[in-house]
């Protein structure tokens, strides 16, 4: 058990009245709009000191600190350490030019199919579907994406959907961003609808952190919507560590499995957050354990601003060589590369 934080940081909210119109806003956009943004908040509500910590304004000014509290609840109080507080803390390393890390680290802009949708692997094309997402892990690869000029929602998603409609090879449709879970539910069935009308799609792919980060996300409204698609769906959660998993995180996924759902989670190795067998043997049960298979171990996408995450791949593969050893076949996760230009993720 985590130990509380010193300050409250989810207060049950009073009742609004009758009259409010707040009193029809999700609730999980509420506790969206009340997520920590100011780092020095971040630190005071885990007992931090700020000159300890080394916090960049300038990292924090070019990508914005955005956590929502009740992950910040899962954090340990005292521990500047913590795997879930490195994640989303700006530090002064992320300033460092380092040859190798571009903005562009895997081939995103060459890959454009139309505006908001990118395609780099047969039968696959992927859907910006938004730039927003509950909270910004320091290591996104998309940190730097043009989001204003590159989404799908533009002409509500005319240009997208044509383009998909246009290629019969297309088969398999995946939502992204930002987070495509940051849509408000009548907006994803919206896009949905526009989607169902082309009959060579057979899959739906849905890439969202939200189950973890915010797990009201996944409410009445959104199981119902997920439900109802006409496609066998494909949910790709993203947990780095498992203390992202709690109790609320456990009901979030169940709900997402018994609307249909098959749950397959994606990880990142990061330098200081999961880089020992320990860390990831653990990931991989606790995922499992909620109804989550191990999916894809990502090594660092060397996009600018994230080399201090990154893990070596004599490390990386010795990690997963332990891996491999020490869990049942069916739990130990593919360790890949996305590399611009090829034809899938590379196995390492």
């Amino acid at each position: 058990m985590i130990p509380a934080a010193p300050l409250p940081l989810q207060p049950a909210p009073a009742p609004a009245p009758a009259h409010d119109p707040a009193a029809a806003t999700p609730r999980w956009q509420r506790l969206w709009r009340e997520g920590v943004r100011d780092p020095r908040e971040l630190l005071r509500l885990l007992g931090l000191d700020e000159a300890a910590a080394g916090i960049s304004d300038a990292a924090a000014a070019q990508f914005p600190l955005r956590v929502p509290r009740g992950f910040i609840a899962r954090m340990r109080p005292g521990d500047l350490h913590d795997p879930l507080l490195r994640q989303v803390l700006p530090v002064p390393d992320e300033a460092r030019i380092v040859p190798g890390f571009s903005l562009d680290a895997v081939g995103d802009a060459a890959a454009k199919k139309a505006d908001g949708v990118i395609q780099k692997y047969r039968g696959r094309a992927l859907l910006v579907a938004t730039g927003s997402c509950a909270i910004n892990c320091r290591y996104c690869f998309r940190r730097h994406f043009p989001y204003a000029d590159e989404t799908a929602a533009r002409d509500g998603w005319a240009g997208a959907v044509a383009a998909i409609a246009a290629d019969t090879g297309i088969d398999e449709v995946i939502l992204s961003g930002g987070d495509p879970l940051s849509l408000a539910t009548p907006k994803l069935a919206e896009l949905t609808a526009r989607l169902a009308a082309i009959p060579h799609i057979r899959r739906l792919r849905i890439h969202s952190r939200l189950p973890v980060v915010l797990p009201e996300r996944v409410d009445d409204a959104f199981v119902e919507w997920l439900s109802a698609l006409p496609w066998p769906v494909a949910f790709v959660i993203h947990a780095n560590h498992a203390k992202e998993f709690d109790a609320s995180v456990d009901a979030s996924v169940g709900r997402l499995r018994r609307a249909g759902a098959q749950l397959l989670n994606q990880a990142v190795l990061l330098r200081g957050v999961n880089d020992s067998v320990e860390a990831l043997a653990d990931l991989c049960e606790r995922g499992y354990a909620a109804g989550v298979m191990p999916y894809y171990l990502h090594q660092l996408d060397r996009v600018q601003g994230v080399a201090h995450f990154e893990v070596e791949d004599e490390r990386a593969r010795e990690l997963h060589r332990q891996l491999a050893g020490r869990l049942s076949g069916y739990l130990v996760p593919k360790l890949v590369r996305e590399v611009a230009g090829d034809p899938g993720k590379r196995p390492l």
